[in-house]
């Protein structure tokens, strides 16, 4: 099948909704399929305001209605609601072409976290971005009830995978050079480090040991300076990344707005046990498992974490599969019946 793929995230950025969809698009093209990406770098493009290692696209129409023309897709999936992914649904309403969407980010959230945007506002505009999608796809039961609450229709559920030959436990003597010598426990956060993430939560927690801040992002230079006692140790990638979260005694994750947390499966497959909030995302990957803590004081969840066996840990994420996310991906997808014609 002919997969086109449009989304404004996409590498460099490093982040759960760009390693999902490149992972997806991986692995559908070793099963044979042949996936078109649609994605920033293909245009020219200007830095997101506060976010200026995002870059979105100026003027892309013309781009992708060439790229539809010429790929001709059997099906079309619009993954973020950025420029891209409204001028692709435009180009599909106008000549009637069939596309799903997926729900990745909580926009209305973080705008109203910088800008004050009421939340209604931000769910409305998102709202009407989806409401023409064949299926919009969701990773989690929690998302989906909270979308469909607002509004949404046409939900499906598309779950996540992880990497367990990456993400794997590793020797005590394979801790990276940064962590060595650094009083114990050592309390983990990996991921962006921007306003959303919620991470003041995790720095001014009065738990025992060091905290180590894995990621780069807006907010990471004021962190620095109010959090001198913590480590941050910028970007990590593939195998250095697993080897901080094998090295960890504990995965903090503060956030109260993810959609999922791709970085809980990939702490959970190291043996790392999870504290975090009881809020989506925690409570649909980990739940009532053995494998975490969750609670609304994150002292106290960080220290029951503590106390988990870390094999159950690994256990919980051998659960979850990239074969999976791609077998439920497709089986989301709307064909296009005929394919749109060449220009």
């Amino acid at each position: 099948m002919r997969i086109m793929l449009v989304s404004d995230a996409w590498k460099p950025q490093v982040n759960g909704v760009v390693r999902t969809l490149s992972t997806v698009v991986d692995t559908l093209e070793r099963r044979g399929h042949t996936v078109k990406t649609v994605t920033p770098d293909q245009f020219r493009t200007l830095p997101c305001p506060s976010y200026p290692e995002i870059r979105l696209a100026v003027n892309p129409f013309g781009g992708v209605r060439r790229a539809f023309d010429s790929f001709a897709p059997e099906a079309v999936h619009i993954a973020t609601e950025g420029p891209l992914g409204f001028t692709a649904r435009r180009y599909c309403c106008r000549r009637a072409i069939p596309f799903t969407t997926s729900f990745h980010t909580k926009f209305p959230e973080y705008l109203h976290s910088r800008i004050r945007l009421p939340i209604a506002w931000g769910y409305a505009w998102i709202r009407r971005f989806h409401a023409k999608a064949a299926r919009v796809m969701v990773a989690t039961a929690t998302i989906e009830q909270e979308l469909h609450d607002r509004g949404f229709t046409n939900l499906a559920r598309w779950t996540r995978g992880v990497d367990t030959e990456l993400f794997r436990p590793r020797p005590a003597t394979d801790i990276p050079e940064a962590l060595r010598g650094l009083s114990r426990p050592l309390q983990i956060y990996v991921g962006r480090v921007a306003i959303e993430k919620n991470i003041e939560a995790f720095l001014e927690s009065a738990s025992e040991g060091t905290k180590v801040v894995v990621g780069d992002g807006p907010q990471r230079e004021s962190l620095m300076r109010d959090y001198p006692g913590a480590v941050f140790a910028g970007a990590k990638y593939d195998d250095e990344l697993a080897r901080y979260y094998a090295a960890a005694d504990v995965f903090v994750f503060p956030s109260r707005t993810d959609t999922f947390g791709l970085v809980l499966l990939e702490a959970l497959a190291c043996g790392t046990p999870v504290a975090a909030y009881p809020v989506p995302g925690p409570i649909d990957v980990v739940g009532d498992s053995p494998a975490g803590c969750l609670g609304d004081d994150l002292t106290k969840a960080t220290a029951q974490a503590l106390t988990i066996d870390r094999s159950l840990c690994r256990q919980h994420a051998l659960g979850f599969s990239w074969d999976r996310c791609a077998d439920l991906f497709m089986s989301h997808l709307e064909p296009v019946t005929p394919p749109p014609a060449m220009a």
